[in-house]
């Protein structure tokens, strides 16, 4: 599979199908690999491009530091190589900051944006926020890759059924260089672009695991500011909504990008 040398660094990535340009960007400490449910499906009816952020799975992994604005500039010079222009971007949580970025900077180019269980900002407000924010310090100063992939998938998929996802984050974990993890998070931590959400032009589609991190509420306060956004809700999930339904979120997406499709013509 192919790496392209983009800004310094080299990235990979997997396309497959043809159609419209739909690019999936993967969370953090994870890769393409994310997608495993979403590939197939929608290369029936897109040109899917999976990536791996600068920082993770297969592509390089420098040491940092990083920034949002980077990992933008980063998959903007990837499209480029590929000739593709416009083009509808799913991400998740990490990703979805990802294209959140993405759609501010260059407005014009996303005729889409899906964002999943993410949002315009990581700052911490509230007392509980920042107590979550120290937390994830301290676990990523003090533990392996290993037993942070352990830590964070037993929340992420907690059901006994649900022991092969788990197994699958762990292991995507596990293969994190330490510092290029710990550069990604805080290039996460203080970012926003919550002041320029009115530069984003595409429709847009927030979904929300019902049992996310980050509660409903918050999502459909920032979908109030964002005339061309509403918001989706997929029951019995949580953050990695795209695996633990994948049925429910592949049949949202789709149909979102069946209507943006429809407006177009």
């Amino acid at each position: 599979m192919p790496n392209v040398n983009v800004n310094d660094i080299s990235l990979y990535y997997e396309e497959s199908g043809e159609g419209e340009p739909l690019l999936f960007l993967h969370g953090l400490g994870t890769d393409g690999r994310s997608w495993e449910y979403q590939r197939d499906f929608f290369a029936e009816q897109f040109r899917v491009i999976v990536v791996d952020v600068r920082g993770h799975g297969r592509s390089a992994q420098p040491p940092g530091p990083y920034s949002v604005s980077q990992f933008a500039a980063d998959i903007f010079a990837l499209l480029d190589h590929l000739q593709i222009d416009q083009f509808h971007l799913v991400g998740l949580s990490m990703g979805g900051m990802i294209g959140f970025q993405m759609a501010v900077d260059q407005p014009k180019r996303c005729k889409s944006l899906t964002i999943v269980n993410s949002g315009p900002e990581l700052v911490p407000r509230t007392l509980k926020e920042r107590w979550q924010i120290l937390q994830r310090r301290l676990v990523l100063n003090f533990s392996s890759m290993e037993k942070i992939g352990e830590f964070i998938g037993e929340r992420l998929f907690p059901e006994p059924e649900q022991a092969e996802y788990k197994e699958l984050f762990v292991q995507q974990m596990r293969e994190n260089d330490p510092q290029a993890y710990k550069a990604a998070t805080n290039a996460l931590i203080g970012w926003s672009v919550r002041s320029k959400l009115n530069r984003i032009q595409c429709p847009v589609l927030v979904i929300s695991g019902d049992m996310d991190y980050t509660p409903v509420a918050t999502k459909e306060a920032y979908v109030r500011e964002l005339p061309t956004a509403r918001l989706q809700v997929i029951h019995n999930s949580r953050h990695g909504t795209p695996i633990d339904q994948p049925e429910a979120f592949n049949t949202a997406v789709l149909q979102f990008l069946r209507t943006v499709s429809e407006k177009r013509v």
